[in-house]
């Protein structure tokens, strides 16, 4: 039997892609393709982008599977079924590969279609293989893969793309995309590239904002809550899944060389549980983690706060309570009845909430890292806001929070000042370490950087105080009806000297410039 290497023939191109510059420039091209093809922005095109390349991935990953399996002498079940497998239907056609394993060359499937009326790829595509592909969780057996499938592709019925011609161009560009064609030594793998497109969708203007977390803020909450093999991490609202995509790098890297057979299988199967409630953004979030390495992501799709239930079918086995939980919950957001009833403090934000839920997510001795905006720490004026901080206390140690700088999430369409809350549940919090970071001027091109972050890192074992750190007691926080707004003591604030007169001055100054201005536009 000849050997099914993952390449497909991909490497029958020429291409290899030796830098991060080539492999970002190629992506981009294919992007650039959708872009003309009704697919204007990256809300239309990282979700279409994100289905074929999965589908492609896939293909790749059960190629090399079936070469190891049958290594051994043993037998392989492939998750798609002849003609449903990426090179049936989408790799280019090539006579030489794969016609000792089917009696078909690769693509057979493709050039039979593009030979025959025009219409019929699309046609194929729409009744046949879409259709076919969500319906696999629907198979009496259905294997856990199989249900990934059919949830990436759970909200596409058809392609954006305008033109079969188009079409076929992207899958072209796509199928050179291999791990044979990338340099790994030099260059990152194709999920760093992926994290890329993301941004794209988290940029300021697109509703995407809402599901998309800076990576360096992600970065750094992974390194302070630093989860282990053999721990449970849960993000109750995982948007494309950063929280957990960067889990799985931070115990992967930690491992190194390590990593024997179980823990490899622990990684990949029994490590990462999610929610997430938006039917277009929970695909992309299972496409991301299984780019990273995630086998099986446990992500649930439906409202987390109500209960109510989209698909259910990843999360079975999943445990009730967590080792870690990551999350950012969703800024300003407003719930109703429905959700404020599943809690004991009733409101209708949606932070407060979430922060309820995480704590009884929660194993003993189990620790979290979440986002917060300011009005969660400071706000004492609505009973449930100050029960929930009361209880978190109680329940909780509460051993730092960060202070972020205004604008970290504007890029996303967020301009709240937010704070980084890491505790521990299991025992009441005696006294909380902060730390300053406020005065970091943030614009867009000059973001918060990982640097940014060395100095808490350095202080955070020993909880020392500098000009940016201090520490409050539970005492002083009561005292202040549970206000856990970051204050920093060691702030110098510069007086204001100038007289009334001075300012009165300055004022009449500055609407004479107006007046000025006014009388130019109306000449």
């Amino acid at each position: 039997m000849a050997k099914t290497n993952g390449n497909n023939g991909s490497n029958s191109s020429g291409r290899l892609f030796t830098t991060q510059q080539s492999l970002d420039s190629y992506v981009k091209s294919i992007c650039d393709i959708m872009r003309r093809s009704n697919c204007a922005g990256a809300l239309q095109y990282v979700p279409e982008l994100t289905w074929i390349l999965f589908l492609r991935i896939l293909d790749e990953l059960e190629a090399g599977e079936q070469d190891e399996l049958e290594a051994v002498g043993q037998d392989f079940t492939p998750s798609l079924g002849f003609p449903y497998r990426w090179r049936e239907w989408a790799a280019p056609h090539d006579e030489d590969l794969f016609k000792q394993i089917d009696g078909l060359p690769q693509g057979w499937k493709r050039q039979e279609l593009t030979d025959g009326a025009e219409g019929e790829f699309f046609k194929f595509l729409h009744t046949d293989l879409i259709p076919h592909l969500k319906a696999l969780k629907n198979l009496p057996n259905a294997s856990p893969r199989q249900k990934v499938i059919s949830e990436i592709l759970s909200s596409v019925d058809r392609t954006r793309v305008d033109t079969e011609k188009n079409f076929l161009d992207i899958l072209d560009k796509v199928h050179a995309i291999s791990q044979e064609n990338i340099d790994t030594t030099h260059i990152f793998a194709l999920s760093q590239v992926y994290e890329g497109l993301l941004l794209k969708m988290g940029e300021k203007g697109n509703d995407g904002g809402q599901f998309f977390t800076p990576r360096v803020v992600i970065r750094a909450m992974v390194k302070a809550i630093d989860p282990k093999i053999g721990e449970t991490i849960y993000d109750p609202g995982c948007g494309t899944g950063g929280f957990l995509a960067e889990g799985f790098n931070h115990i992967r890297q930690a491992l190194g060389d390590h990593i024997d057979a179980d823990q490899q299988e622990t990684l990949k199967y029994k490590t990462f549980y999610g929610r997430e409630k938006d039917n277009a953004i929970y695909p992309i979030a299972l496409a991301n983690l299984v780019l990273h390495g995630i086998d099986l992501p446990h992500i649930w799709h439906g409202n987390t706060l109500t209960g109510g239930v989209t698909y259910d079918g990843l999360y079975d086995g999943a445990p009730a309570q967590f080792n870690v939980v990551l999350m950012n919950p969703p800024f300003g957001g407003k719930e109703g009845k429905a959700a404020q009833t599943n809690f004991v403090y009733q409101t209708g934000s949606t932070q407060a909430l979430y922060l309820q839920h995480t704590i009884a997510a929660m194993k003993p001795g189990g620790r979290c890292g979440i986002v917060l905006d300011e009005g969660i720490l400071f706000r004492t004026n609505e009973t449930a806001f100050v029960q929930t901080k009361r209880k978190l206390l109680d329940d909780c140690d509460v051993w730092a929070i960060v202070s972020l700088p205004p604008g970290v999430f504007t890029a996303a369409g967020a301009g709240v000042k937010t704070n980084l809350v890491f505790f521990t549940k299991g025992k009441p919090t005696e006294s909380i370490w902060y730390y300053d970071l406020s005065d970091r001027k943030v614009a867009k091109k000059k973001p918060l950087l990982d640097k940014d972050f060395d100095q808490f890192f350095e202080l955070l074992p020993s909880q020392g105080d500098s000009d940016r750190s201090w520490t409050v007691t539970r005492a002083d926080i009561e005292a202040k009806n549970f206000d856990l707004k970051a204050v920093n003591p060691n702030k110098v604030h510069e007086e204001d000297t100038r007289t009334p007169a001075q300012l009165l001055d300055i004022i009449e100054a500055k609407g004479k410039e107006v007046e000025a201005a006014l009388a130019k536009l109306r000449g």
